[in-house]
């Protein structure tokens, strides 16, 4: 029943992305890239709100996009020019909103993009709560798991797989372990991100913007490139923050091929994230490691709790 109903989501979620609009990069007459020479970044052709900055308006105007039909971006609101799609309308442009808003308030866009990323993670903490009590239930059962599959080591019967799916099912119940809930917030990050990055590049306000000495449409690449060897601090973290919630988030593996499987997957996705971070911009970054220390610390505290009523 779960499982339909995890389906259902999936199409839903799939369908939103068919009908929205995306970020459409800004192109000259050779259908090349426009970068912003200060920040190294792609420009955004469907941009939310003018620009402030003299090249970046220099850039617009040269390749014939009309921005001065755009509101500023502190009147940027939620209905704010044209329909571009129902996930457009419903997440990309609220986000940014909320973003502008806090900004504005903060008198900083970096702190905005954190505190934004916090409220979203705590608006959602019950649902993550369940998949960080997943990853512990998992743990705790492992011993039973481990000498089920012993039991059934050499036996690929039909009757014996059957016996064992029985048996397996009657220690995820004994221990509250439900497989399905454990990868659903892993699977609701991805529309989130994608938010994030939507709302994030189709902002001046955010790529024009600095925090902490960091321009916050640089990426590190760009910024080493230009001597800022400062930047390497975003990759560092990127990748630190990723494994911790990688490791604290992991469900317990039932045998050694399982094991080696999850480790080579882990490695595989630090390897991945760790290549992408390098051309990510700053603000798209401060946004993911902000959400996976916020996975780390809930993780941390979850198995504390376990711990001290476990003892009791």
């Amino acid at each position: 029943m779960k499982s339909k109903k995890f389906k259902k989501l999936l199409i839903i979620v799939c369908t939103l992305f068919l009908l929205t609009g995306c970020t459409t990069q800004l192109k000259d007459s050779n259908k090349k890239p426009v970068v912003n020479e200060t920040t190294g970044q792609v420009l955004t052709k469907n941009i939310f709100c003018k620009p402030t900055d003299s090249e970046t308006i220099k850039q617009y105007n040269k390749n014939k996009v009309d921005i001065d039909e755009l509101p500023k971006c502190q009147e940027f609101t939620i209905l704010s020019g044209n329909y571009e799609g129902i996930w457009d309308t419903i997440f990309v442009r609220p986000l940014a909103w909320v973003i502008i808003k806090i900004g504005s308030l903060l008198k900083n866009y970096g702190l905005a993009i954190i505190v934004t990323t916090l409220l979203i993670r705590l608006a959602t903490i019950s649902l993550t709560k369940k998949t960080a009590l997943q990853s512990e239930n998992m743990k705790k059962a492992q011993p039973e798991l481990n000498k089920l599959e012993q039991k059934y080591k050499n036996r690929t019967d039909q009757e014996s797989m059957m016996q064992k799916t029985q048996e397996m099912m009657y220690i995820y119940k004994k221990y509250e372990i439900n497989p399905l809930s454990g990868c659903l917030f892993s699977f609701l990050q991805i529309p989130v991100f994608l938010a994030f990055y939507e709302a994030l590049n189709r902002l001046p306000v955010i790529f024009e913007g600095n925090f902490l000495g960091l321009q916050l449409g640089t990426t590190p690449l760009t910024g080493i490139g230009a001597g800022k060897y400062y930047y390497i601090l975003i990759i560092a973290l990127v990748i630190a923050t990723s494994y911790l919630s990688m490791k604290l988030n992991s469900t317990a593996a039932t045998s050694k091929e399982q094991q080696a499987q999850m480790k080579m997957v882990t490695n595989m996705m630090i390897v991945f994230l760790g290549i992408a971070s390098v051309s990510l911009s700053t603000s798209i970054a401060i946004y993911w490691i902000t959400n996976s220390t916020f996975t780390i610390l809930q993780n941390l505290w979850v198995k504390r709790r376990k711990d001290v009523n476990a003892k009791n």
